[in-house]
C-alpha cells in the first residue's frame, strides 16, 4: 500500500459539548457528526494542556510541553516559543518524503525566522504565528509573503488554502496540519451564521456568535473532505480531527461564553476535564478501522508523534530527545491500553506546580487547584496582546518584551483533590479524605516529574533555542 496522507485538522477551544451530536442540536454541526459515523471517536483524548500553545508543542514533538519550553500564550516575551533543540513531526515526516503543509494558526514562535513553521519542518505554510487573530482585518504570512485582509472572513481562508494544497500535491504523500483558529476569541462571524442561533432565543450574544463560527468552520471541514474525495485520496487519507484544549467560558452579560460541554468540570485553562479532555475522530478507511467504533482508552496528544510516524511507516529519529507519547496503534486496531501516567501544569509566566497541575493514573487524578494569583496576566500584558495582533511589525523591529514577570503575592496552596474519573467522570466528588494514602503517593509523582521537566525547560538557555 502507498503512504497514506495525513490531514490533521486542529481547533481553537472547542469542547465535546460543541458537537450537535452531543449537545442535542444545539449548535451546527452536521459534518462533523457525519465524521463521527465514519470514524473511531475518542472518550478520554487528553490534551497536553489547558491552553493553546502548549498543547501544540506537544502534539509537533511527542513530549510535554515544559521540556520543549513553551509554556504560555504570550508570545510577545518569548513564552510561546517551541525550542530549536526539538524535532517536530513536519520535521520527520518531510525527511522522509512527505510534502508537509500548515495552514492556520501556528503560536510556537511568532517574532524570530529561527522559530517560523517553514523553518520547522513545514515546506509550505499560510498562517498567522501568534495566538489569536482578527477574522476580517488579518494579516497572515504565505510562507515568508506577508498578505493583508482582502474582503475573506479568516476561516474561509484557510479552508480555500487548504483545498489548495490537496489538490496541488494529489500525487504526493502529504502532511498537512489545518489548525482553524475559530471558536477562539474575538467573536466574529458571518451575520448569516449567526442569525439562526439569535433567533432561537436561548444562548448569549457571545454564544451565538461562537456557534455560527462553528457552523462556518464545520462547512469548511466538509469543503476538505469533498476535495480529498474528488481528488480520489479518501481511502488513504488518515483523517484527524480534534481541538486543541476545552472551551473557553466567562465573559460578562451577553458576551458571556458558559455552554454546555457535556457536564465536564472546569473550562479552557484549568486542567480539571472540562478543560483538558478534548474530541479527537479518526478516520483511515486503507487502515481497516471499524467505523463508528468508540475508543475509551486514555490517550494523550504527546502520542501522536510516535503513531502517526508508525502510520506513515517513519522510524522515530535515532537521535530525536526522549519521547513522552507512545504509539497508539495496537490501540486503534482494538488493543488495550497499558496503563500510563499522564501529567498536566499550566499557570502565567513561570510555572508553578502548586497551582493548576494535576495527575491521572488509571482511574484516580489528582488536581492541584488554581489559585488566581497565578493565572492572570497585568495590564501591560493585555495591552501587547493587541499590539501582538494588530501591529506585529513592532515586536519583528523591537524584539520581545523583556521585562520582569510582575511580582505576585501568592497564598499558601489549598489542599490537593482527588477523583476516580472511571466511576466520576464529571469530578462532583473529592475523595482526598478518604484516600490520603493515595494522595501522597500521586502528589509525589507530580512533584517528581515536574522537577524533571523544569529541569529541562531551564537547560534550553544553554542551547540555541
Amino acid at each position: 500500500m502507498e503512504k497514506p496522507n495525513i490531514l490533521f485538522i486542529l481547533v481553537d477551544d472547542m469542547g465535546y459539548g460543541d458537537f450537535s451530536r452531543f449537545n442535542g442540536g444545539l449548535s451546527s454541526t452536521a459534518v462533523l457528526d457525519g465524521l463521527i459515523d465514519d470514524s473511531l471517536c475518542f472518550t478520554q483524548q487528553y490534551t497536553a494542556s489547558p491552553v493553546c500553545n502548549p498543547s501544540r508543542a506537544a502534539l509537533m514533538t511527542g513530549r510535554y510541553p515544559h521540556r520543549t519550553g513553551s509554556v504560555d500564550t504570550l508570545e510577545w516575551r518569548g513564552l510561546e516559543r517551541l525550542a530549536l533543540r526539538e524535532t517536530t513531526l513536519a520535521d520527520v515526516l518531510s525527511s522522509a518524503g512527505y510534502v508537509t503543509g500548515l495552514v492556520g494558526k501556528w503560536h510556537l514562535g511568532a517574532y524570530d525566522p529561527r522559530y517560523h513553521p517553514n523553518s520547522r519542518g513545514f515546506d509550505e505554510s499560510v498562517c498567522f504565528r501568534g495566538g489569536m487573530h482578527d477574522y476580517h482585518r488579518w494579516r497572515i504570512e504565505c510562507n515568508r509573503r506577508v498578505m493583508r485582509a482582502d474582503g475573506r472572513y479568516l476561516t474561509d481562508v484557510w479552508t480555500e488554502e487548504a483545498v489548495d494544497f490537496i489538490r496541488r500535491h494529489r500525487r504526493d504523500p502529504f502532511f498537512l496540519h489545518v489548525t482553524y483558529n475559530a471558536p477562539h476569541t474575538p467573536l466574529q462571524a458571518p451575520e448569516e451564521e449567526v442569525r439562526p442561533f439569535v433567533e432561537s432565543g436561548r444562548f448569549t450574544r457571545g454564544v451565538s456568535i461562537l456557534y455560527g463560527m462553528l457552523r462556518r468552520m464545520d462547512r469548511g471541514v466538509g469543503r476538505i473532505l469533498e476535495v480529498l474525495r474528488e481528488c480520489g485520496l479518501e481511502e488513504n487519507t488518515v483523517v484527524l480531527f480534534s481541538s486543541d484544549n476545552g472551551p473557553q467560558f466567562g465573559g460578562r452579560g451577553e458576551e458571556r461564553l458558559d455552554r454546555f460541554n457535556c457536564g465536564f468540570n472546569g473550562a479552557k485553562g484549568l486542567v480539571y476535564e472540562g478543560g483538558i479532555r478534548v474530541p479527537m475522530i479518526l478516520r483511515w478507511p486503507a487502515g481497516g478501522f471499524a467505523a463508528g467504533r468508540k475508543v475509551d482508552a486514555m490517550v494523550h496528544f504527546c502520542d501522536w508523534y510516535p503513531t502517526l510516524l508508525a502510520v506513515a511507516e517513519v522510524p522515530v529519529p535515532e537521535d530525536n530527545l526522549p519521547l513522552d507519547g507512545v504509539d497508539l496503534m495496537p490501540v486503534l486496531g482494538g488493543e488495550a491500553a497499558a496503563e500510563e501516567k499522564r501529567f498536566w501544569q499550566w499557570n502565567r509566566y513561570t510555572p508553578r506546580v502548586t497551582t493548576n497541575a494535576a495527575v491521572r493514573h488509571g482511574a484516580w487524578k489528582l488536581v492541584r487547584p488554581a489559585m488566581c494569583e497565578n493565572m492572570g496576566i497585568t495590564r501591560e500584558d493585555e495591552h501587547w496582546l493587541r499590539v501582538s495582533m494588530y501591529g506585529p511589525e513592532h515586536f519583528i523591529t523591537q524584539g520581545l518584551i523583556t521585562d520582569p514577570e510582575p511580582e505576585r503575592e501568592v497564598p499558601p496552596a489549598p489542599p490537593p483533590e482527588l477523583y476516580n474519573i472511571e466511576e466520576d467522570p464529571l469530578e462532583k466528588h473529592d475523595l482526598a479524605d478518604r484516600e490520603p494514602e493515595r494522595v501522597r503517593k500521586l502528589l509525589r509523582e507530580l512533584e517528581s516529574w515536574f522537577e524533571e521537566v523544569e529541569a529541562e525547560r531551564a537547560s534550553i538557555a544553554e542551547h540555541a533555542g
